[in-house]
């Protein structure tokens, strides 16, 4: 089972990386649309600074396994930061990725658990939880 795990821990922080890497070049337009209005700061140093962002989270899902499970919580968290982006392009129609329709955009609004569930599965920080709580 650890290298289903592994694997899929790799394959999140590439996803992670090609995500970044979007952010800061061939869809860095696009991505303005996951940036809500409430935001007090720069949309375009908002999708910069969340590319690079994803980047190092990647990067870090690769390299530390040592810090896997803090690194799954990390990354979940992010996940979470960024739901309000996927929330605000539901609520005020705003096309982007192919999702031109409210649908489509409220299917994609169910599939950010998702993303937390395998960062924190994928990462083992589901298991560091489980073991902490029941060895009280």
């Amino acid at each position: 089972m650890s290298w289903i795990r592994n694997a899929a821990r790799g394959v999140l922080g590439g996803f992670l990386i090609f995500a970044g890497t979007a952010h800061l070049t061939f869809a860095r337009d696009t991505f303005h649309a996951q940036v809500p209005d409430w935001v007090p700061l720069n949309v375009d140093f908002v999708v910069i600074a969340s590319g690079v962002v994803e980047i190092v989270l990647g990067v870090s899902l690769l390299l530390l396994y040592r810090h896997q499970v803090a690194m799954g919580w990390i990354v979940a968290a992010f996940f979470v930061a960024v739901f309000p982006g996927n929330i605000s392009q539901y609520v005020t129609h705003t096309d982007a990725f192919g999702l031109d329709t409210d649908t489509g955009r409220l299917i994609r609004l169910f599939f950010q658990p998702v993303l937390i569930a395998w960062a924190l599965w994928c990462t083992g920080a589901f298991s560091a939880l489980r073991s902490k709580t029941t060895t009280r």
